[in-house]
């Protein structure tokens, strides 16, 4: 029997989920981390660099899950839903194993989590209000765009740091999945227009998550 939620609920849930995102070391993933495959070479100021870019993707993630968050609380069609959910349990294997790999190289993740978090979660629920074909169409975007970055930050990745680079291309992989998942499954593919505006609002997370 399908147990049907109340708004309180959903906030609830919502609220339990969102702690899980947010505080470090609660995350669980259910897959193997492709990084463990692959031995620690990184020399010099390498880390440095490759933290901020770990971190930004780290808080991509977190984006991810409050987008869904937000979704889960005003979606409409129950499979939508159950799309969606498959999506954000494989963003939680991401989000486990960007904060694995910020550990080994002795950082952290960014102190503006709960900011870009609170903000993604708001724009999920509007989207989610507009119906699930613009919620869905939100989805499919921002996961091009997270393409985006993983795509550049393999590129500025040292050749020798297999681990970061096994992680991002498992990512890659995961996130052109789930932007294929939302168009199939009725989403709006939103005017290139609107993904420059996105673009350009996603810029104001990676040039500050890359320090903070």
């Amino acid at each position: 029997m399908t147990r049907h939620h109340s708004f309180l609920d959903k906030l609830l849930i919502s609220a339990d989920r969102g702690l899980k995102t947010l505080v470090p070391g609660s995350s669980r993933a259910r897959r193997f981390n492709p990084a463990d495959k692959h031995q620690d070479t990184l020399v010099d100021d390498s880390p440095r660099h490759t933290a901020g870019l770990m971190r930004i993707n780290h808080t991509g993630e977190v984006c991810a899950q409050a987008l869904y968050h937000g979704q889960a609380i005003t979606a409409k069609d129950p499979a939508v839903k159950s799309a969606m959910q498959h999506s954000a349990d494989e963003e939680i294997d991401h989000l486990a194993w960007c904060e694995q790999r910020l550990r080994e190289l002795g950082s952290h993740t960014s102190h503006l989590n709960p900011v870009f978090y609170s903000a993604s979660f708001l724009l999920g629920a509007l989207a989610g209000a507009l119906g699930d074909r613009i919620s869905l169409g939100f989805v499919a975007a921002t996961e091009e765009q997270v393409c985006q970055h993983l795509r550049e930050h393999l590129t500025q990745l040292p050749p020798e740091d297999e681990k970061s680079r096994a992680i991002l291309e498992q990512m890659l992989r995961d996130e052109s999945e789930h932007a294929s998942i939302a168009l199939a499954a009725g989403g709006k593919d939103f005017e290139p227009r609107i993904k420059e505006l996105m673009t350009l609002a996603s810029k104001v997370m990676t040039r500050s998550t890359y320090y903070i």
